[in-house]
Parts: structure tokens; sequence; C-alpha cells
């Protein structure tokens, strides 16, 4: 049988026949990613530009954009996007541009820099981090198999299926460090019905079938038991620690394991479904949670796994993602589904005669790998020092009452935000706001700028004592109609970022780069000091991840049926920047528009 054909940056021993059923079946209908109209984004461009420059700067950059909009490049360089996109055998004009630049061959430490985390919600049925861990891999199970026989439904919108390329790299997969660039490891699920887990800086694997029967809750309990008991027996070096650290040195650091006689064990991290980390913490606050779940100690992950499923010591639980490969809305499905399937799970007798079979994964650590492992920890720490985190539970709002309110549930809380950070600032700063673009095929997320001159006269008008209330609610109403519109626009595949982006890549080394490109407002306005993404799960106490720039926030919301969770985070530096100030500004806004609003929708002004 043929293998599955490669795509850049990834290595596959999976068949071609692996890639079936419901889930990829509407895989040949998708669309591809549309290259949009040039006169139409610099447009948008110059657009996004006003509210966040100064009169004179933006005077300037409009006149460079007009230049540009009409040079000859700018015409030649969307044609050769245009003949990118029409390739044969290419998905998408932007995959291995996307791919390469913002994850495989970005070399900062995957986490804290690119991996995300879910907190879940306490089960209070469960007093045992065994008994709490063994009902979320039993549900992790559940939806692997619905992966693997390609019986899970596509994810989808009101009107269309989802791409479902990324589920490939959910399962039985692993991100693989490299020089220049990072690669990306899958391998066959069958053969490989196989789970690490993670205890004391030491690694277990066993097998989640036996006889060709999947383990049930209370057999994984029992493994899970013997491990932990095992595994804190005696302390071990804490490899695992080695993939916090920059790119490049994990990439010498892992050719060094190799080199030590590692080649097994790291083949059997790689190639596990996923990895459990049974964490020896008792969070009590919301941001301890996150802190744990994030990251911990370091000391018992791998880092390089795109699931991880968390569990300490007092059944809290989470799941931390390796973001290269696969975005938020998918992992976000098997978290939920996982919760869904412990919280329906019965408590069930072992039973009689069940021995539990595991094997530990033993690291040779010669010297020269302790060195590297303690230089690495002590890297991790200073960066997880630096991350500051608040979680904030707004009560007074949720999607519910936003809705009824005559709001889009996003649009309002993107509101919040602007307005916040407006207040935080002293001035609009430049906001990034994920959106999905799964509907074209290997599609993945496209900018949307938060920050537009409606939503600036709406935060304006908040702080000005001459505005009445008609006037501000008539100015939100705009503002966020305004944001709608970007987002859908973004949704859609005619955001800005993407498309220019993909316009400076063709540009030819003996070439000139266009001014557009050289302008300071350029990369000003694409300098995300406010990165926002959100979700929306009944499961999660928080989600988050961090800021992408020193100078920024990262502001993770879940908006939930009747509340909102707003996790944020910041780097402690000669910046000043504080995530329980930027929170205060955050719940102060939301009262601010919920005492504007709470008379009469929105709508009806």
């Amino acid at each position: 049988m043929a293998s599955k054909p490669q795509t850049h940056n990834v290595m596959s021993t999976r068949e071609i026949d692996e890639e079936h059923g419901a889930l990829f079946a509407q895989q040949e209908q998708l669309p591809k990613l549309p290259v949009p109209d040039l006169e139409s984004t610099l447009q948008k461009y110059v657009e996004s530009l006003k509210p966040v420059l100064s009169e004179s700067e933006y005077k300037h950059s409009a006149h460079v954009v007009a230049e540009f909009g009409r040079s000859a490049q700018a015409q030649e360089l969307q044609r050769r996007l245009k003949a990118r996109a029409a390739e044969p055998g290419r998905a998408s004009w932007l995959e291995e541009w996307w791919n390469d630049l913002s994850y495989m061959g970005y070399r900062d430490p995957v986490i804290p820099f690119v991996s995300y985390h879910y907190s879940y919600n306490d089960d209070p049925r469960c007093t045992r981090a065994t008994q709490r861990a063994a009902k979320l891999i039993s549900g992790a199970i559940a939806f692997r198999a619905r992966v693997v026989d390609g019986s899970l439904e596509p994810d989808s919108t009101r009107t269309s299926a989802l791409c479902s390329h990324s589920y490939n790299y959910m399962f039985n997969a692993c991100r693989i460090p490299a020089e220049p660039s990072d690669k990306f490891r899958t391998v066959a699920y069958h053969g490989n019905e196989t789970i690490v887990v993670v205890r004391n800086s030491r690694f277990f694997e066993f097998s989640f079938v036996r006889n060709n029967v999947v383990l049930s809750a209370a057999e994984i309990e029992q493994t899970l038991e013997q491990i932990v008991q095992t595994a804190d027996g005696a302390d071990a070096v804490a490899v695992g620690v080695l993939t916090t650290d920059h790119r490049d040195k994990w990439t010498r650091n892992r050719r060094m394991l190799l080199d030590a006689g590692n080649a097994s064990v790291l083949q059997a991290i790689e190639a596990a479904a996923f990895v459990v980390c049974m964490e020896p913490d008792m969070p009590q606050t919301r941001e301890e949670l996150s802190h744990v779940i994030w990251h911990a100690s370091g000391r018992n992950r791998w880092f390089d796994k795109p699931c991880q499923f968390v569990v300490t010591d007092s059944a809290r639980a989470g799941f931390c993602g390796e973001h290269s490969m696969i975005d938020g809305t998918p992992t976000l499905r098997l978290a939920d589904f996982a919760v869904a399937h412990s919280l329906a799970l019965p408590d069930g007798p072992v039973p009689r005669g069940f021995n539990p079979a595991f094997n530990e994964l033993r690291f040779q650590t010669p010297p020269t790998v302790v060195r590297a492992v303690a230089q690495a920890q002590s890297r991790f720490d200073a960066n997880v020092a630096a991350q500051h985190v608040c979680v904030l539970n707004f009560a007074a709002f949720g999607k519910d009452k936003i809705k009824k309110l005559g709001c889009s549930p996003d649009a309002f809380v993107q509101m919040v935000i602007q307005l916040a950070s407006t207040r935080h600032h002293g001035r609009a700063r430049p906001t990034y706001e994920a959106s999905m673009t799964r509907s074209f095929l290997h599609g993945r997320t496209e900018t949307c700028r938060s920050v537009s001159s409606d939503s600036v006269a709406w935060c304006t008008s908040m702080d000005d004592p001459s505005a009445d209330t008609g006037r501000r609610i008539k100015l939100l109403r705009t503002a966020l109609a305004t944001h709608s519109r970007l987002t859908r626009e973004a949704v859609n595949g005619h955001g800005v970022d993407r498309h220019l982006l993909g316009l400076r890549m063709l540009v030819a080394p003996t070439e000139p780069m266009p001014a557009i490109f050289t302008d300071p407002a350029y990369t000003y306005s694409s300098h995300w000091f406010v990165s926002t993404s959100q979700m929306s799960s009944e499961h999660l106490c928080s989600y988050g991840w961090s800021a992408v720039t020193p100078r920024g926030y990262g502001i993770a919301y879940n908006i939930r049926e009747n509340s909102l969770i707003i996790h944020v985070a910041c780097v402690r530096n000669e910046h000043g920047l504080n995530s329980d100030r930027f929170a205060q500004c955050l719940e102060t806004a939301a009262h601010d528009i919920a005492s504007l609003i709470d008379v009469k929708k929105v709508s009806e002004y």
C-alpha cells in the first residue's frame, strides 16, 4: 500500500486509508483559501491604521500604501500569489509559510511562548487523582477511536463542514526539534495503542488495549495507582525539562540523548497516543491552577506532544496543548468530550484477576545529560517565573444575557477589551483576535484587527462627560457592527494580515522590498499589544496562553452561558505590565457596559 503523501515539515508512517470516514468525507468539497482582491486588502489595511497612528503617521502611511497599490510590483506580487494558489496539489497558498514562520521555524521555547492550556471544572465525585485521570483517559481513548475509524462527525458551522486536516496531528504525534525548522512526526494508529504517564520525572508506558479489548476506567485507575506508587519510590533526572528549552538547544540535546542510547525511549514517547502528567501540586486559586496545568515545574511533561492531560494530587485537572499543527477548536472538542465522558462514567469494580501491566521508559543520563537538564531547568524556571496571570470570573454577564441585549457575544467581549485596553494604555493599541478559517481546505486562522475608528469613537465617549447614554449606545452599536463585519471578513479569508504576508513572501531576494513593508506602521500595527482569542465551554474554568510580545497582554476568554471567564497573561519586565491591573480594567469596563445597556437592548437605539 502506498504511503500517505508527505507534507512540508511532516514525517508520517500512516497509511493513506487511515484518513477516511465521516470525519474526512467533506475534504474534497472544501474550497481553497482565496487570494483576496488587492485593492480591497489595501483599503482595509489603511482603515486599520487610522485609529492606532497619529495624524501625520497616518497620512504618511496612507501615501505609501497608495503608491504600492499603483505599482507594477504590487500587481506582479499579486499575480505570483494567485499562481501559487492555483498550483496543482497545493491545498493552501498560506499553509507552508504560516506553519514555518509561526511555529516550526519559531525558535523560542514552546512553553510558555507557544503552548496553551485548559483548566477543567472540578469533579466533586472524584477525590483521587488516579480516579480523575482514569476517567479522563477513558474519554480521550473513546474520542481517539472515533478519529481513527473516521466516525467522528466533522466540526461545522450552521452552513458547512469545517476542515478536519488538523485531526491528523492530535494523536500518536509529536513535534520534533530540528534546525533551522522543527519537524512533526505522526505514526500509525494501529500498533501504537499506548499512553505515556509522567510522575516524579519518571516516564512510564502502558497499552490501553489488552486482548483486543480497551481497558475500563477502573483498570486504568489501578494501573495508574501502581505507576504513581512506583514513581514516588525514587527520583530521576528530569529529562522532560529539555523540551522546555530554546528549540536549537533542544535540537542539540535531543541528539545528545540519542547518542547516549535513548532512541527507543524517545520513540516510545513520540509515538504514544498522548501523555498523562500526574502532578504533585495542590492548587487552590484559579491562577495557581492555571500555572500548574500550563507548565507546573516542567519536570513531569513532554511539551512537544500535542495532547497532555494534567491531573494534580488534589484531583484537579486540565489539558496542555502544543500549538504547531493543531489549533484550539479541535482540542477543545477533545477536552469537552473527555470531561463529559468522565462525568457520565459510573464507578465500577476492577475485574478479578486484573494485573496492571506497564513499562518504565528509563533514560540513560550520563553527566552531559545531567548538566543539560540542570541548565534547561534554570532557563525554564526564569521564563515561567516572569509569567504573571490573573483569571477574572465575571458573573454579571454571559452568552445568554448578552444575546438578550441584542449583541454578538464575541463582539461584546471585544468591546469590553477595547475599553479596558484604552483606559489601561491611555490610547488604542493594536489588537489581534484569532479568527478561524477552517471553512477552507487546511485553513487555520486569520487576524481580525479589533481596533477600528468606530471602537475608538465609542471608547472615547465612555469617558467623555458630555456624551449622554443615547449617544454612547449608538456609538457602541456601530462599533459592534463594525467588529462583526471585520470578523466575518477574516473568517471568509478576506482579512488583511495573511494576504500582506503572502505578498511579502513572494518578493524575490534580488528585488527591492516594497515601502509598504518597510514603513514603521506595518511593524507597529501588527505588534500585538493585546492578543485575544475566545472559546465557549461550560467544562472549563479557564484557559490561556502567554502574551505574544514582552510589551503586551495575552487575553483568552471563555464565553459561558451565564458568565465570562477571562485569563490575562503578561511578562513581568521593564515595561511595567501587570495582569491584575488589566483584569481590574476589564471588570470595570464590563460593569460600565452593563450599566449602560441594562435598561434596553442595543438594537432599540
